[in-house]
């Protein structure tokens, strides 16, 4: 349905589009005013523009991201409040008049699609226009077409249906908040200056028929405001958007130095979470130029570039005081979490290279991967992430050489051991031996049986045979066999392994060519047997507080206190577990390994 200029039709009482289009390249800005029976605004805030898109009823909304060249608006009639009785539909141009675009059409949309149409001809040179506006009729809402303007824009088109604009000059002269109708203080704010004005004068109480009607001022307003007690003024500027910050760099975790969004010749420090305002020269263009400082660089008289002097005394300074606090993260937090990512931030922060400070950090590094590796060996187990510390201490600190391949040798070692005695067992054919049903066979190893008699020890060669159920043993013209279920401990001593049982001649000794992997296994087969394998959180009674180790080696120097060594080090119990010595600072001690081997069980 087409309309003209003054025509009305009637509409469906549901939720209507009203689009309006245009075919210049111009901004119109669309709005709507909801108008009670006497043809004004109720508040300021039945004005719908592009400060304040939502009506508070949800009656009108303004469609903040329409199609190129239209604007939208959503009107629910249902919505609509009951002393609505108009809602005018009126636009805006800011730097042009409605004469000069072509071809602005206002459509009103139903579920159905297009229902009416309003085509302005000829519209005046003015810069503000009601396009039309719908109303009430016998219970029923009706479109009327109008097309009337206003070239005082919208200010001059709000104003003449009640509306309070904000003065830009006092704008100027007073704080103003994002609100666009804040010109006025809230209603707490006002609640409080009446409390503070009625202590101070009890003649001038409040009744609270006045509070709840709006009827009395606010006693800290100027006495001659004009304005009501609960009037707003609207803010018509447009509100600039802010800015978008800079998108962050390909690295975002990583703080850095990284090419400036806003100056790219530039660098910005990004802290990990943010852009910050310290910035410095871009990398220079060449290796003439020193890439810290971007000073050219002395040419060498036999050919090449010298380094950068002011450069280099400023790094090896910088690098005196954080190997001291390098040392302090590393004992106290390990090379992982915030405090050692930090570390390195204060090295790049200062442009320095990360090879430099893995350089200035060998041989901490080396004293902090023994240390680790004597703490790991304190309780005579080593766990699988104690495993993966270790690596990853080497790995973070850039650490090689024969002594990290001894240590890391051991640490294996020390893993397969632990793993031997929790009850990971192998499992290994033995063809043409003789086994129980489900029994299987661990161990099969050459062996020597060492037995104690009268005139001295015998030697008997043969094979070691240890599976689920038993222990055998199998040599020239002699046999033994030994249940689990007889044994009570297994240990090494020295080169051999020994086998307590229940009985005194119950035990055994056999010479073996690795005695801690047998006794290992030996006893991982005893715990299965006896169902005592630990839980993967339990730990037994050698097991070393972390704060205990912590004070001994600082105590002790991270030496051995017999020959002063630094390499191979163990935490010894200075009277022995098997001798009621306790775990504690007291009773420990750190040895080297061959010290601790010397001492064996003595006190």
């Amino acid at each position: 349905m087409k309309l003209s200029r003054g025509a009305n039709a009637g509409v469906p009482t549901s939720l209507l589009a009203v689009v309006v289009s245009w075919r210049s390249a111009h901004a119109v800005d669309a709005h709507a005013l909801l108008l009670g029976q006497d043809g004004t605004v109720r508040t300021d805030r039945d004005l719908v523009f592009y400060n304040a898109p939502r009506h508070v009823s949800q009656a009108v909304t303004l469609d903040q991201q329409p199609a190129p060249q239209t604007a939208r608006l959503s009107v629910s009639l249902p919505r609509t409040e009951a002393d609505v009785a108009r809602i005018v539909i009126s636009g805006s141009v800011d730097e042009a008049t409605f004469g000069d675009i072509t071809g602005l059409t206002l459509t009103i949309h139903d579920a159905n699609g297009p229902m009416a149409g309003f085509d302005i001809e000829n519209a005046d040179a003015v810069t503000a226009l009601m396009f039309g506006e719908f109303y009430r009729r016998d219970g029923q809402w009706r479109f009327r077409a109008i097309g009337q303007g206003w070239d005082t824009g919208l200010t001059g088109l709000v104003t003449e249906f009640g509306v309070s604009v904000d003065d830009p000059a006092e704008r100027a002269r007073t704080a103003h908040s994002a609100d666009p109708f804040g010109g006025r203080r809230s209603r707490e704010e006002l609640e409080r200056n009446q409390v503070e004005a009625d202590l101070s004068d009890p003649s001038r109480r409040t009744t609270v028929e006045e509070f709840s009607t709006g009827s009395w001022t606010d006693p800290l307003d100027e006495p001659s405001a004009p304005e009501s007690r609960w009037h707003r003024t609207v803010e018509l500027a447009r509100r600039q958007e802010p800015a978008p910050p800079p998108a962050p760099p390909t690295n975002p975790e990583l703080a850095d130095w990284h090419p400036d969004p806003e100056n790219p010749a530039r660098l910005r420090w990004w802290d990990g979470t943010e852009w910050t305002t310290a910035t410095q020269r871009g990398v220079p263009p060449s290796d003439r130029h020193c890439a810290r400082c971007g000073n050219q660089r002395r040419r060498k008289l036999f050919g090449g570039l010298a380094p950068c002097q002011s450069c280099a005394g400023e790094i090896e300074e910088f690098l005196t005081h954080w190997h001291t606090q390098a040392w302090r993260v590393l004992t106290t937090y390990g090379p992982r979490g915030p405090e050692w990512a930090a570390l390195w931030a204060s090295l790049r922060y200062q442009r320095i290279e990360e090879s430099a400070g893995r350089e200035a950090l060998r041989d901490v590094g080396l004293s902090y991967a023994e240390r680790l590796v004597t703490f790991t060996f304190a309780d005579g187990e080593v766990e699988q992430d104690e495993l993966a510390a270790f690596e990853h201490a080497v790995a973070e600190l850039a650490l090689a050489g024969p002594l990290i391949e001894d240590l890391r040798r051991r640490m294996h070692r020390g893993r397969t051991l632990s793993r031997l005695r929790a009850g990971d067992l192998p499992v290994m054919r033995t063809p043409g031996l003789h086994l129980d049903p489900e029994e299987k066979v661990h161990l099969d190893l050459p062996a020597v049986h060492v037995r104690q008699l009268a005139r001295g020890p015998r030697l008997t060669d043969g094979r070691l045979i240890v599976s689920n159920k038993k222990l055998r043993f199998v040599g020239d013209g002699t046999g033994t066999e030994l249940p689990w279920n007889r044994v009570v401990s297994v240990h090494a001593e020295l080169d051999a392994v020994v086998l307590a049982a229940t009985s005194a001649r119950g035990g055994a000794t056999f010479t073996v060519t690795d005695p801690d992997y047998v006794a290992a296994a030996l006893e991982g087969a005893l715990r299965v047997a006896k169902r005592l394998i630990l839980t993967p959180a339990q730990r037994d009674t050698r097991s070393i507080p972390q704060e205990v180790k912590a004070e001994v080696w600082q105590r002790d120097g991270g030496k051995c206190v017999e020959c002063g060594d630094s390499h191979y080090l163990e935490f010894d119990h200075i009277i022995p577990l098997s001798r009621g010595g306790a775990t504690s600072a007291t009773n420990l001690q750190i040895l080297c390994r061959a010290c601790n081997r010397a001492k064996g069980a003595r006190i």
